[in-house]
């Protein structure tokens, strides 16, 4: 047999919700996960977290997105990561970073996801579709046990 993967570390947290695809929904989304990521312990990451969910959002609007099918948002912690997720059912129309130059309106929303998390991917979605997340580890902590609130130049 193969190689077993190691037991993923226990969910500590998580909240799912299945939104419209109208443009709404982005903003509903964005303001979820900020007061989430806040009520979790994690106030300084919710304003990082806020904006990859609202980029999630809507590229899955934009590309993702059928008439009459939910996109879906979950947010999951562990004791090591915080995770943003965002399925849709257009499995075939994979995310795809471009070079945004200075007069497009559009394309900078992944290279923003890769700046502003640890880690981005896409996997296939049990069923139909995708989902897209974002992650952000949590593992840093000082010796009197503080977080160790990580800074960005």
């Amino acid at each position: 047999m193969g190689h077993t993967n190691p037991a993923p570390d226990p969910l500590l947290r998580e909240d799912q919700l299945d939104y419209t695809p109208v443009p709404r929904s982005v903003a509903l989304a964005r303001h979820r996960a900020a007061r989430l990521v806040t009520e979790w312990g994690y106030p300084h990451l919710a304003g990082d977290v806020a904006l990859v969910a609202s980029e999630l959002m809507t590229n899955a609007l934009l590309h993702g997105s059928l008439r009459d099918r939910l996109i879906r948002l979950r947010i999951i912690a562990t004791a090591a990561m915080l995770r943003v997720e965002v399925s849709d059912p257009r499995g075939e129309r994979l995310p795809c970073p471009r070079d945004a130059t200075g007069e497009d309106q559009f394309g900078r929303g992944l290279a923003l996801v890769g700046a502003l998390a640890d880690g981005w991917g896409v996997a296939p979605r049990v069923g139909v579709g995708k989902t897209v997340w974002a992650e952000w580890g949590l593992g840093l902590t000082l010796c009197g046990g503080d977080p160790l609130a990580r800074t960005r130049e």
